[in-house]
C-alpha cells in the first residue's frame, strides 16, 4: 500500500489546536510529593508541552487537609501547597479534581476504594464538605492570586456514575454539585466549575437510572463494537438538572476509554476493545450534545483517557498505544477542548505498585524514568504548528505561523486492526498483537520550498525508541540495576532519525515506509 501527498508549502491553513496537551493526568495527590513524579512531570511538560495536570485524592487523609474537632473544622493546607507550589514552578498549572472526603466528613461507612481507601460516601448534609471548599479556594486565591486561580478548572469528584467512587444514588451527587459550584461561585463568579465526570460511553441501560443497575449490561452477543448507539454517562440529565436549578456549568467532564465493559457468555465480566474510530465518534457525541444542550458555550473536557481502563494493561507499553495516541487525537482534532491521557508517569497506586518495570501500567513514563512510545507520540504532536495545511489518511501536515517552518507527523494504524487495540493480560498477549498489519508506503511531496531545506525525521516502531523490548531481552528484571536503567533510558530515546533536503527548485520527495504500528516526526530545521 503506497499513500501519495503531494501538498505545498504555501497552502492555505485552518486552525490546528492543540487539545491534545491541555491537560494529563496522574494517579494521586499524594504521589506528586516523591521526587520521582516530580522529575518524570518536568520531563512530561518539556518534551510534551502539557499545561494542566489532573489527579485524585486530593481531599483524601493522607494529605491532612481536613479534620474536625466537634462541630469545627481545623485546615492544614501544607501539603496541598507543597504540591501546588511545585507545579507552578515545574510550568504546569493544577485542573483541581475535588474529591474524595475527608474521614471526618464521609458518613459512617465501610464503602471505600483503592488500597489507600479513599472515603466515597457522602456526608448527610453539604454543609461542612462546602466550607472546606470555601476555606480551600479562598486559600488559593491568598496564596497564588486571583488571576491565577480564574485559569484553573474545577472538577466536582471522579466517576459519581460508579458506587465504586461514589456511593451514593445520582441524585445525591448533583446535590454536590450543586453545592460545591455555589460555592466557588460566590467566591468569583469567574471561577470554572464543572462535571459530572462519569466513566466512560455505553451502549445499554445500567446507568439509565438513579443507581448503576448491572442487571441491564448488555452481553457481549447482543452488542456492535463497531458503531453502535454509544452514549456518555449522565450528560444529559447532568444539563436538565443544571438548566432547572439555575446552576453554572463552566465544562462538561467524562471519560470516554475506547473499551467497554460486559458480559461474556458465561456470564463473566469481560473488557473488550471498541472500534477503532470510539474515540472520534464519541468526541463527535459530546459535540453534538453540548451544542444542543441549555449550555451550548461550555467547554468539553475528556479528563481520563487511554487505549483501555486497566492499570494492567501491557499494551500500554507497547507501539500499539502510541499509534492509537495519535490517530485518535488527529482524528478528533476541533471537536473538543482538551483529551487528557490517563496517566503521565507509572508512580501510580490505585490498586498497588506494580509488579515490575512494566507492568502494562498506565504511564508514558514507567517507574525508573524509562519513557514509553506513548511519551514519543505526545512529544511529536506537541511538535504540530497551529496551522494546519494539509491532512490525508495517517498524515497531517502543520506550519509554524510565527517562524513559517513545516511538521508533519504521520501514523500507521494497521487497516486490519478494525478496532482499538485490545486490553492485553501479558507481554506474549501484546507481542501477538505488535504483529498484526503490513508496512505502509508514504511518498510525500511538498513543493514552494526554500531551495535547499532540511527536515529531520523521526520514526518510532517496533525496533526503535521501544525500551520494553530491551528489557525483555536483558531477562525482564524486576529492579533493574542502576546501569540496566541508563541502558534503557539510552533506548528509549534510541529513534531512528535521518535528514533530507528539499532540491534547487525548492521541491522535496520524501519516501516514507512505515512498519505497522510506526508514528513519524517530519520537522523542518532551518
Amino acid at each position: 500500500m503506497t499513500s501519495e501527498l503531494k501538498f505545498s508549502a504555501k497552502a492555505g491553513s485552518k486552525p490546528l489546536v492543540p487539545y491534545w496537551n491541555f491537560c494529563a493526568g496522574a494517579g494521586r495527590a499524594n504521589e506528586g510529593l516523591r521526587a520521582g513524579w516530580r522529575d518524570h512531570l518536568k520531563t512530561a511538560v518539556t518534551h510534551c508541552g502539557f499545561r494542566n495536570l489532573r489527579f485524585h485524592g486530593l481531599l483524601h487523609d493522607d494529605m491532612f487537609v481536613c479534620r474536625k474537632n466537634g462541630p469545627k473544622l481545623i485546615f492544614n493546607w501544607q501539603y496541598i501547597d507543597d504540591l501546588f507550589d511545585a507545579l507552578l514552578a515545574i510550568g504546569i498549572r493544577p485542573f483541581v479534581e475535588l474529591g474524595f472526603f475527608p474521614k471526618d466528613l464521609a458518613a459512617a461507612s465501610d464503602v471505600r476504594c483503592f488500597w489507600w481507601q479513599a472515603h466515597v460516601t457522602p456526608p448527610e448534609d453539604y454543609r461542612d464538605w462546602s466550607r472546606l471548599v470555601d476555606a480551600l479556594v479562598r486559600h488559593w486565591i491568598g496564596r497564588y492570586g486571583i488571576q491565577e486561580v480564574k485559569s484553573w478548572y474545577f472538577e466536582v469528584w471522579n466517576e459519581p456514575n460508579l458506587p465504586f467512587f461514589f456511593n451514593g444514588p445520582r441524585a445525591r451527587y448533583f446535590e454536590l454539585y450543586r453545592d460545591t459550584a455555589e460555592t466557588i461561585k460566590t467566591i468569583d463568579a469567574s471561577l470554572k466549575v464543572g462535571g459530572p465526570a462519569t466513566s466512560n460511553f455505553v451502549p445499554d441501560g445500567r446507568f439509565d437510572g438513579g443507581a448503576e443497575d448491572r442487571s441491564k449490561l448488555m452481553p457481549l452477543s447482543q452488542r456492535t463494537l463497531e458503531g453502535g448507539d454509544w452514549r456518555a454517562i449522565w450528560i444529559p440529565e447532568f444539563f436538565e438538572y443544571c438548566h432547572r436549578s439555575k446552576l453554572p456549568v463552566d465544562f462538561i467532564s467524562s471519560h470516554p476509554y475506547p473499551c467497554d465493559f460486559a458480559i461474556d457468555d458465561g456470564n463473566q465480566g469481560v473488557m473488550h476493545a471498541r472500534g477503532a474510530q470510539a474515540t472520534r465518534d464519541d468526541l463527535r457525541w459530546l459535540r453534538k450534545a453540548v451544542d444542543g444542550s441549555p449550555f451550548p458555550k461550555a467547554e468539553i473536557h475528556l479528563t481520563e483517557w487511554s487505549t483501555s481502563a486497566s492499570d494492567k494493561d501491557y499494551t500500554h507499553d507497547f507501539p500499539q498505544a502510541a499509534a492509537f495516541v495519535v490517530k485518535a487525537n488527529l482524528e478528533s482534532s476541533g471537536l473538543v477542548d482538551s483529551l487528557s491521557y490517563w496517566t503521565f508517569t507509572d508512580v501510580f497506586e490505585e490498586h498497588g505498585a506494580g509488579k515490575a518495570a512494566f507492568h502494562g501500567g498506565f504511564g508514558m513514563i514507567n517507574y525508573q524514568g524509562i519513557v514509553k512510545q506513548t511519551f514519543h507520540a505526545y512529544r511529536f504532536l506537541n511538535q504540530l504548528g497551529e496551522e494546519e495545511i494539509f491532512r490525508s489518511d495517517g498524515f497531517v501536515a502543520s506550519r509554524d505561523k510565527a517562524r513559517g517552518t513545516l511538521v508533519a507527523v504521520a501514523y500507521h494504524y494497521p487497516e486490519e486492526q478494525r478496532l482499538a487495540p485490545r486490553p492485553t493480560k501479558s507481554w506474549e498477549e501484546a507481542s501477538m498483537d505488535l504483529g498484526v498489519g503490513s508496512p505502509r508506503s508514504y511518498q510525500i511531496q511538498i513543493r514552494d520550498l526554500e531551495p535547499g531545506s532540511a527536515f529531520a525525521i523521526e520514526v518510532v516502531d517496533a525496533e526503535a525508541g521501544f525500551a520494553g523490548a530491551v528489557w525483555r531481552q536483558i531477562g525482564s528484571p524486576h529492579s533493574p540495576s542502576r546501569a540496566q536503567i541508563d541502558l534503557l533510558k539510552d533506548c528509549a530515546r534510541a529513534t531512528k532519525r535521518s535528514i533530507v533536503t528539499a532540491d534547487e527548485t525548492g521541491f522535496l520527495n520524501l519516501p516514507l515506509m512505515l512498519s505497522p504500528w510506526a508514528i513519524a516526526c517530519i520537522r523542518e530545521i532551518n
